[in-house]
């Protein structure tokens, strides 16, 4: 063995020693770097089986073959064409959501990203060009980070794809979505949303694959997806992290 990788694996298992690998969620010991311990593991409700094709919210029964849709889909017709999220937006799902969002947890979006990967592998045919909904300038500079911008980096690290992380932009600071009902959060966010004139002939005839950090109603997506499709995307496809449910 040469000597230089002998030294590596020992410095490598000195850093193991002193900062062992703990939990994403909780801090507790595991046995490798991005994982779960056993108890947040049993809380994180991974989206899987019978789901609706346009966002990735669970629905009862079994597939049938067919497209399927949940009730907020079928009511508001999304100006994307297929969506998933790794996650619900609730217990492990929901603290690491948060923690990405408020907490500076930049170390998250490495293993989240194969989490979303995973959930959303129908969605990355075709070599679409990966985004992240944006955030204002305003918030970006208080934030110091866009964590939407921070999954799609990593995601399309992992899986080989284009990454454009200032595609879109936001024309205005439109007030938290936080707190408001689902009608006052699409008229919150109409028209805030733009692709810039200097990376219109990125998305023009091409699919463009969105990335956020949570999905609630939909709305701040539904603008980003009409400002892609304005700027000549031939598709839009939605993948988040995590996904408000209904019942939650």
């Amino acid at each position: 063995m040469p000597r230089e990788v002998g030294h590596m694996g020992a410095l490598q298992n000195l850093i193991e020693a002193i900062y062992p690998p703990h939990c994403l969620a909780c801090a507790e010991p595991v046995g490798s770097d991005g994982a779960l311990c056993p108890a947040c593991w049993r809380e994180a409700q991974f989206l899987g089986g019978t789901l609706c094709d346009t966002c990735g919210a669970p629905l009862p029964g079994e597939p049938d073959g067919g497209p399927l849709s949940c009730d907020e889909c079928l009511a508001t017709p999304r100006p994307w064409s297929v969506g998933r999220a790794a996650l619900a937006y609730t217990g492990t799902g929901r603290r690491l959501a948060l923690s990405l969002k408020t907490a500076d947890r930049t170390d998250l979006p490495g293993a989240a990203a194969l989490w979303m990967a995973r959930a959303g592998r129908g969605l990355l045919a075709g070599d679409p060009l990966v985004a992240p909904v944006p955030l204002h300038w305003i918030r970006l500079f208080r934030r110091r980070y866009n964590q939407s911008a921070l999954l799609s980096a990593a995601l399309a690290r992992a899986e080989g794809l284009e990454h454009c992380p200032d595609l879109l932009t936001r024309r205005r600071a439109t007030p938290s979505q936080d707190g408001r009902a689902r009608d006052a959060r699409f008229a919150n966010v109409d028209g805030a949303i733009t692709v810039g004139p200097r990376r219109r002939a990125r998305v023009s005839g091409r699919a463009v694959l969105l990335i956020d950090d949570v999905m609630t109603s939909g709305a701040t997506l539904a603008a980003a997806a009409e400002a892609c499709r304005a700027a000549g995307a031939s598709d839009v496809r939605v993948l988040a992290l995590a996904r408000v449910l209904k019942n939650d």
